[in-house]
Parts: structure tokens; sequence; C-alpha cells
């Protein structure tokens, strides 16, 4: 399976979500986009469920080497990054190693929240069913620290769904969320951009365009 593009990949994935919330799965829904990747994606969510949307920013700590390779993930309201242990250890890496990336990465993630959010408060959570949605999951590092973050805030029950995503780390991450909703998990699954047409850089732009889409509705 592939997908022309996150718009398209959002619609399938809206799909599927929206049988489960004929069946009465998924009340008082809220959908948390991981910006930017997860935004278009999350947008056709929102729109199919009658749902508000929003961000919960995320930013990936990478390894020095390769920065796209996450080895943890930082979220607005964490002390400390969530690192993978079992990464760092393979690397050769320590915590205390990346204090320069993950202070860069805080300065970034709060950049963003003052950008995306205008003031606004963060939604409130409480006893609500949150759908966070990503365009895809790789090392699963940034969708793990967006669970927990979610989880703090007391939902009713916390939902991860992505078009694609690796299978080792859909399944790693079920111990996270209530449910995990993967469309494909294809066995050789290399990287997100492969398994879309069109998987083009999204701008801050882009992300307040669909907000403010979002906020119309």
């Amino acid at each position: 399976m592939r997908f022309l593009d996150r718009r398209q990949a959002g619609r399938k994935l809206a799909d599927a979500l929206r049988a489960r919330q004929e069946r009465g799965l998924l009340p008082d829904p809220v959908v948390l986009a991981l910006p930017r990747g997860g935004v278009p994606v999350a947008a056709e969510v929102a729109r199919a469920l009658d749902a508000p949307l929003d961000v919960l920013v995320v930013r990936k700590i990478g390894a020095p080497f390769q920065e796209e390779f996450g080895v943890g993930a930082i979220t607005g309201d964490d002390e400390d990054a969530h690192f993978d242990e079992d990464a760092l250890d393979r690397l050769g890496l320590s915590a205390a190693a990346l204090t320069p990336v993950v202070e860069r990465e805080r300065a970034e993630l709060r950049r963003r929240e003052r950008l995306y959010r205008h003031g606004r408060p963060a939604p409130d959570l409480r006893e609500r069913t949150v759908i966070v949605v990503d365009d895809g999951l790789a090392t699963g590092v940034t969708a793990r620290a967006a669970l927990r973050s979610a989880r703090r805030h007391d939902p009713r029950r916390v939902l991860l769904a992505v078009p694609v995503g690796a299978r080792e780390t859909v399944e790693l991450l079920r111990a996270e969320a209530d449910d995990v909703i993967c469309l494909h998990q294809p066995a050789h699954f290399m990287a997100v951009g492969l398994w879309y047409d069109d998987f083009e850089q999204l701008s801050d732009a882009d992300v307040l365009r669909a907000l403010q889409t979002a906020a119309e509705r």
C-alpha cells in the first residue's frame, strides 16, 4: 500500500476511525497532530470525525551523526527528554552527552508552541478520547513521548493513528496506547517517506493554515 500524499493517507485513516466511531468506540474525540508532518493527516481525520483539531508539539532528539535517527524525544510538559536506552547503548551514547541537543530542541519546541497556539491554552483532555496522529512510525520515539504526555492529562482513552509504520514499532507502542491503528505495516519498512508519492516538507505556514481551517468548520 502506498499513499499519494498525506491528505489522501488521512482520508484512508479517517475511514478506519469513523468505523470505530460508528460503533461507539470514540466518545468525545479530540485529534492531536504531531507537527509538522502529522497535521494534514490529522486534519482529514478531525474533519471526518467532526472532532476538534489541535497539535501536540514533540521534538525528536537525533543521534549526533545522523539527526534523522531518533534516540529520544521531548514534549512541552516534560522536564527531561524520553530516551530509547537500547538505542543509546547500541550507539555508545549517553543522555548527558546529548544535553546540548535537548536544549536546542526544547527551544524550537517552545517557539513552535508559541507560534501555533497564539496564546491559546492546550485543549482540556480530561475524560476525552484522544487520537494522536502522525504521518508514520519509524523508531516511535516521538509517538511514545506524545502518548505519555497525553496520558498525563487524564483522558478517557488514548489512541495512536498512523497510515504506515514499522511493524515492530507498532507492536511496541501498543503498550503505550489503548489502541494503535496503522493501515500499512510493510515487512521492509526503511523510512516513512518511501510510502508516499508526495512527501514534501511542510512549513509553519502550512500548519497554521490547517489549524485555522479546522477552527472555522
